[in-house]
């Protein structure tokens, strides 16, 4: 027979007061009521788990063994349903984020202390990953959101746009640069960049905007962060295309120019499995990145200096 909760509650509280007026006052029953609850718990366990005396009550072994067991039964009952209200109001469950270089930057590192204040029971799980990678993961149901490049094509995703970003040039000391000219000022330098390995859909961009100012560029060196990328090209080791977010504060030693190309810029998004919409908690996180983070018209952000 099942257990209920409800009598093992009202077991419990007889066991705490030994007297069934008390008990029966404090559970709103009448006292009746609460002996048909015990008599089916006894039922139930297959013998008597209170003596019944005329002015009080005793718990006999088999009542004893069972109140050992009723708090931490009753208190995980309650944590359970917390927990499930919880999660069914967006606020208690696991996010399985994925994101790539461009929103490592500020967008995201913005968007997970925002949420993580606003959520603080949400588990937060991050996977460095590329575009085509995450696409195929939320898929799979691997990942519940993931930050790319859009356009995203399959029917299967649903994408909404978040942020505009835009390459900038990034030049040692030394290197050359003509306003006139632009990005070809700096076609016989040696590139710096992100390795084809860490992202081929970053290292694609950056190689399609070179070839958009009429050359291929020389590629010498290849790095798995951006913060790499720009301490070489302050050391004169070369130039490099990067994100304009990872410049904008400015990075001592480092000159950054704006690109003409129209290649150059490129459109970001939050992506998340089109059958999963209307899931709590993946709604909160998609509000909360929104309210936030909403494209605007598109600009350059690099300094002249």
């Amino acid at each position: 027979m099942d257990l209920q909760l409800a009598e093992l509650r009202a077991f419990l509280t007889l066991a705490e007061h030994l007297h069934f007026g008390r008990a029966a006052d404090q559970l709103h029953l009448t006292q009746p009521a609460l002996s048909k609850q015990i008599q089916r718990l006894e039922h139930k366990v297959g013998g008597p788990l209170v003596v019944r005396r005329y002015r009080d009550v005793r718990l006999t072994a088999a009542g004893q063994a069972l109140l050992a067991r009723a708090r931490p039964l009753l208190r995980d009952a309650a944590t359970t349903m917390e927990a499930a209200r919880l999660a069914a109001r967006g606020q208690l469950g696991t996010l399985r984020i994925g994101f790539g270089i461009a929103t490592l930057l500020d967008l995201l590192p913005n968007v997970l202390l925002r949420f993580r204040a606003a959520y603080p029971d949400v588990e937060l799980r991050m996977r460095d990953m590329s575009t085509p990678g995450q696409l195929q993961a939320l898929v799979r149901g691997d990942l519940d959101i993931g930050f790319v490049r859009l356009p995203v094509d399959d029917p299967r995703v649903a994408a909404r746009p978040i942020l505009h970003e835009r390459l900038v040039l990034a030049l040692g000391p030394k290197s050359p640069w003509h306003p006139r000219i632009g990005l070809a000022s700096v076609a016989h330098e040696p590139f710096i960049t992100i390795a084809r390995t860490t992202s081929a859909s970053f290292y694609d961009h950056v190689v399609a905007v070179c070839r958009a100012s009429g050359f291929a560029p020389n590629i010498v060196q290849e790095a798995s962060e951006l913060f790499t990328v720009l301490m070489l090209v302050r050391a004169g080791m070369g130039v490099a295309l990067v994100p304009s977010a990872s410049v904008f504060r400015g990075v001592p030693g480092v000159r950054v120019r704006p690109v003409a190309p129209s290649e150059a810029a490129w459109d970001i998004g939050i992506a998340w499995s089109a059958e999963r919409g209307g899931e709590p908690l993946l709604d909160a996180f998609l509000e909360l990145t929104q309210r936030f983070y909403r494209p605007k018209a598109r600009r350059r952000t690099a300094r002249a200096d």
